[in-house]
């Protein structure tokens, strides 16, 4: 299907649009001729990364908490993809409270509005933390949901809000459940984390945890590509689906790639052994439902490990 000519000419409201995934999922939007409004509080996403769209877009400084200025930026549109939530699990666990009003009443307020307006199909950016650790294998979309942390089960609460909406009141609701997204313009996880501590010191590289963790990484163009389909797909509506790259690796088979790429002499490497509170060791998700939609990704992990680091190099000026 042309996903471009869904969008073109449409009003297409995007919360958490500053942020590290939302504001290449405005670029893509613009790309595809849309009319992009932007909802951000900045609290952790940043004006500079919606630079590559600027002037194209509207945008509007202010949290999803707040229903009036909700209201405005959603008049007119006609899809929404809700992004806005904290996405930290650390955070969530040392603060769930702050983690339960971003993610669940942030939600309420946007299903609220739509409810209100009767139109807009929503696009909600869920997360793998809804599985918790897997039982066997890739975890598909009727895997048992079991999260382990509150940012999990806020998530998991927001999904099922959304979902109980669509049915009470006929909305058109999506669920994507994103796992381990990577790119340009992220400052927190993994791969980021990696490259500013041998930025810091490029001899010793300290790793959280054993090594052993499994991830599903998906390159941030082919996310948004995901995202994009599901809201424009007719077969897509009501559906709940995986965002993944389909090639799983663990942290100590990523940690030599990332190191080919950066080019340094190999640093002393040591795990810590343990991990922050909630973290789940395997997040590796099935993507079959996705792809019956017509999804494949485009990056494979050197691929985007190269974009990521060049980017990094651009943006901090590492020693290296």
């Amino acid at each position: 299907m042309d996903i471009a000519e869904t969008y073109r000419e449409r009003n297409v409201l995007v919360t958490g649009a500053a942020g590290f995934i939302g504001s290449h999922l405005v670029d893509g939007l613009v790309a595809a001729g849309a009319r992009v409004r932007c909802l951000d509080d900045l609290s952790a996403g940043r004006m500079a990364n919606l630079d590559a769209s600027a002037g194209r877009i509207e945008f509007h400084l202010g949290s999803v908490l707040d229903s009036e200025l909700l209201r405005r930026a959603l008049d007119g549109c006609d899809f929404v993809f809700h992004l806005a939530a904290n996405a930290s699990v650390p955070r969530s666990s040392a603060d769930p409270l702050y983690d339960f009003n971003a993610n669940v009443t942030g939600t309420f307020r946007v299903i609220d509005a739509v409810r209100r307006r009767s139109r807009g199909r929503v696009v909600f950016a869920s997360s793998a933390a809804v599985y918790g650790e897997p039982l066997d294998g890739p975890m598909d979309e009727d895997h048992p949901l079991r999260p382990q942390s509150p940012y999990g089960g806020s998530k998991l609460a927001a999904e099922f809000l959304l979902a109980a909406h669509g049915r009470c009141y006929d909305l058109d609701v999506r669920r994507v459940r994103i796992f381990n997204t990577y790119g340009p313009r992220q400052r927190r996880y993994v791969m980021y984390d990696l490259l500013e501590k041998l930025r810091s010191d490029p001899t010793r590289l300290e790793v959280i945890g054993t090594g052993d963790q499994e991830r599903d990484y998906n390159y941030v163009a082919d996310t948004v590509q995901a995202l994009m389909l599901v809201g424009a797909h007719p077969d897509a509506h009501g559906g709940v689906y995986n965002v993944a790259g389909g090639r799983p690796v663990s942290i100590r088979s990523l940690v030599p790639l990332l190191l080919q790429e950066v080019q340094i002499p190999p640093p002393v490497v040591t795990y810590t052994q343990s991990s922050w509170r909630g973290d789940v060791a395997r997040m590796i998700g099935a993507i079959e439902r996705l792809a019956s939609l017509g999804y494949a990704p485009r990056h494979d992990l050197r691929d985007g490990l190269r974009r990521l680091v060049a980017w990094h190099r651009a943006e901090f000026s590492p020693p290296w």
